[in-house]
């Protein structure tokens, strides 16, 4: 601003003004859970009885429904020292599929509050998802500047699938790590990374994807060093990151061999669940999506959609808005979608298995159009109805999980 040219007045209300950035995403949460309560709570209403619980449940009950039992039986159980078999011979669906930091987290406050799993599951959420929200604000900040930043948070509390932060899945836990950890990785404080990224990748499978994303960080600060100096203290450091992220994700898999004694416990639990579409098949990575495709659609369109969708994203990682999310945060947003497209099979869980890419709400978040600003949080509380309708609700033999 040149001098004397007039200062334009800021017309936001006084104690939006005064208050602190906490207050101010605090309340932009508590807002938006009333809101997603109520529509869980009209939803629990009409719901009829199901596996999981009586018809027309209470709240805490309705949120634990689905994957919300496998993690209750981790909690109070843990894992199968012998992996289950169908009558046919295959792995079953079991516990192994699940990783421990969420059910141990509850379970500790079940013991100390001596309370039962599905209350302590949702406060256990609540709290993450809280947490998730201001990590996720100074994430933004440093991107997209104050305005933007408090609206890309505004779309994450309001997202289609914001519902499962305060249900008893992991999700929250997850996220509140991973934004975390990114937030670390743009500061470059490499050491606080350790013990982040462990508890991530226990939370949620991670370690592979974070450990992709280290590595091109990696790459790309030795290429500008010349321009953004990279000791070598920092090079070792951040190295030794990536290498312990990678023998993170890595453990998982051999802490299930281990206690099992079968190599493959844990693969072969996680393809008992695509079972139901195309059988059980052995894991070929970079061939789920492609199966998928021509499960759901057929040949050739099937494997022309799951191409598109490749290229699409890959544009998407340059277009503007996203290039102004800066370069370690698309390198994470790569990494994962590689992750999801080398092991996962899409189905009705794809939308939650894409929450990890939430940065990219920060290129939502960029136009300052108030039109559209509205428009895009009806489009988000109008989408977190459909899926609580179409993946969360139980309707009969119900094949849409969440």
């Amino acid at each position: 601003m040149s001098p004397g040219a007039p200062v334009r007045p800021d017309r936001r209300p006084a104690w939006y003004r005064l208050a602190p950035w906490w207050a101010r995403v605090a309340m932009v949460w508590a807002v938006s859970r009333v809101v997603t309560t109520t529509l869980v709570l009209l939803l629990a209403r009409v719901q009829g009885a199901n596996p999981w619980t009586a018809a027309s449940p209470g709240y805490a009950d309705f949120a634990n429904i689905w994957d919300g039992r496998w993690y209750n039986i981790v909690a109070v159980a843990g894992y199968p020292s012998v992996i289950p078999v169908t009558v046919d011979g295959h792995v079953a669906e079991n516990a192994w599929a699940f990783m421990p930091g969420y059910p141990a987290v509850v379970r500790l406050l079940m013991i100390v509050l001596d309370q039962p799993w599905a209350p302590m599951a949702v406060l256990v959420s609540l709290a993450f998802s809280l947490g998730s929200a201001l990590l996720f604000y100074r994430l933004m900040l440093r991107a997209l500047g104050e305005p933007a930043a408090l609206f890309a948070v505004v779309l994450f509390c309001v997202a289609p699938l914001s519902p499962i932060l305060q249900f008893g899945y992991a999700e929250s836990m997850y996220l509140f790590f991973l934004t975390l950890a990114l937030l670390l990785l743009l500061e470059r404080r490499y050491v606080l990374l350790f013990p982040v990224i462990l508890v991530m990748a226990f939370t949620r499978p991670s370690g592979l994807a974070f450990a992709l994303a280290m590595g091109l960080h990696l790459v790309q600060r030795w290429l500008c060093r010349g321009t953004d100096p990279f000791p070598i203290v920092e090079r070792v450091v951040a190295a030794s990151v990536a290498g312990f992220s990678a023998a993170c994700g890595l453990a998982w898999p051999l802490i299930a061999w281990a206690a099992t004694g079968s190599l493959t416990a844990y693969t072969d639990t996680e393809l008992a669940w695509r079972s139901a579409y195309i059988g059980y098949q052995e894991l070929v990575p970079f061939t789920a999506w492609f199966q998928s495709g021509v499960w759901w659609l057929g040949m050739p369109l099937g494997i022309i959609v799951v191409v598109a969708l490749i290229l699409g994203f890959a544009a998407l990682l340059f277009s503007p808005p996203v290039r102004r999310l800066g370069v370690d945060l698309r390198f994470w947003l790569a990494a994962y979608a590689l992750y999801l497209l080398a092991v996962f099979f899409p189905q009705s869980s794809t939308f939650r298995l894409l929450m990890p890419l939430f940065p990219l709400l920060g290129a939502v978040a960029v136009p300052k159009n108030p039109v559209y600003r509205v428009a895009v949080v009806l489009l988000g509380v109008a989408g977190q109805w459909g899926w609580l309708l179409l993946c969360w609700g139980v309707d009969g033999a119900d094949w849409t999980p969440p």
